[in-house]
């Protein structure tokens, strides 16, 4: 059996590996209870949302055919960046890991969506669905972990470039749909040499990512804009906040989902010979939620629940509330921490240890080795007198 644990402390040497097996049955219990019993509610909530979505979407760009007035401008970049972060979130994100495919509408299917993004659907259920949720915070295997940039673990080794990954970590919020579009090409390694920059399968994937970047951009920054006529450039500046806030948004979203304290990661010797109760384990460790209300809940596509995603990928996002009682109910019962908070307090701690694990490890104690030596050093004699005080 493979023991899943971090070299520091250990979050599960109190279970057993008869412990963590049960846990994957009653996890299983839950998952098949929601696919017995999903049909027409489920499939009547994700339709409406589409079509509210599109109603959105479609309404506030007529908003902006007159965006030369302030209040149309603010109406209408606000829709807009709405309906964007929904499309994303809510309906994009959750068509293409699968969770509607069994309603068998060639429309809302995860073989058809092509959602509005710079990353072409396909590579992204590749880096995503096969990749990130097999290796889910496993060093060296996840790209979503740190997005390939960043340092994410006291255990890796410090380089002077991590000291820019504050900056770094910004500049990808402002541009994700386009980061994430770089990591599903695995540009870093691709770009590495000159073998694998010719290699046939990466230049056509790249082609077909360029091709993706070049329709999203035409359409936000060329067609609509010129549409709006007499309101080019507002409708130009409405395009690009709302794809920014829509980023950002997503970015905080993903970043809180797998990057706050109490979040654990994975070396790659600690999943050879994985079970499915230690997959299990291992996505309930490596996930974070957030709470909030159900609008919240909604505008993040339901990946407040994580850590309910991260078990059930393909389970109706809509459904993720419902379970969350459940799942919560086995942390306590076989003793794990359920990672959850509010959103300002979750994006502040996941910035936190970004900022935190820029600097090499023994950065503070060097500080404060600084320090102490100025301080009096206590005496066996100085400690009686304060026991005695």
């Amino acid at each position: 059996m493979t023991v899943l644990q971090k070299k520091a402390h250990n979050p599960i040497g109190h279970l057993t590996p008869e412990d963590i097996e049960q846990l994957g049955v009653e996890l299983d219990a839950i998952r098949q209870s929601v696919i017995d019993t999903r049909g027409a509610d489920d499939a009547a909530y994700i339709r409406k949302v589409i079509d509210a979505q599109r109603k959105l979407e479609l309404g506030s760009r007529a908003i902006l055919l007159i965006s030369m007035f302030p209040p149309a401008w603010v109406v209408g970049t606000a829709g807009l960046a709405v309906a964007k972060i929904i499309e994303n979130m809510e309906i994009g994100h959750n068509v293409m890991h699968g969770q509607w495919d069994w309603m068998r509408d060639p429309k809302i299917h995860s073989t058809t969506w092509e959602w509005d993004n710079a990353s072409p659907s396909e590579q992204w259920k590749h880096s995503h669905n096969e990749l990130h949720h097999t290796y889910t915070n496993v060093i060296g295997k996840d790209n979503d972990l740190g997005y390939g940039i960043m340092r994410v673990d006291e255990d890796q080794r410090w380089v002077p470039f991590y000291t820019a990954q504050p900056l770094w970590n910004f500049v990808n919020a402002c541009f994700f749909e386009y980061g994430i579009a770089a990591y599903d090409l695995e540009l870093g390694k691709n770009l590495a040499t000159k073998e694998r920059r010719n290699d046939p399968e990466f230049r056509a994937r790249a082609k077909v990512t360029l091709k993706k970047i070049r329709n999203q951009m035409t359409k936000d920054y060329v067609i609509h804009p010129l549409v709006s006529g007499p309101s080019f450039l507002n409708t130009l500046a409405a395009n690009a906040t709302a794809n920014l806030i829509r980023n950002l948004w997503t970015h905080s979203v993903i970043m809180c989902g797998h990057f706050p304290e109490g979040v654990e990661t994975f070396e790659r010797k600690s999943i050879v010979g994985e079970t499915r109760g230690e997959w299990y384990l291992r996505q309930m460790l490596g996930s974070a939620n957030i709470s909030g209300s159900k609008a919240m809940h909604f505008m993040t596509g339901n990946l407040s629940f994580q850590i309910e995603h991260h078990l059930f990928p393909d389970l109706p996002s809509n459904r993720y509330q419902q379970i969350a009682p459940q799942v919560q109910a086995l942390f306590e019962k076989y003793g794990l921490t359920y990672t959850t908070g509010s959103l300002p307090r979750q994006v502040a701690s996941a910035w936190k240890k970004v900022i935190r694990l820029s600097l090499p490890n023994n950065f503070g104690r060097k500080a404060r080795a600084k320090v102490l030596p100025m301080l009096p050093v206590p005496t066996r004699r100085t400690v009686d007198d304060a026991a005695a005080a």
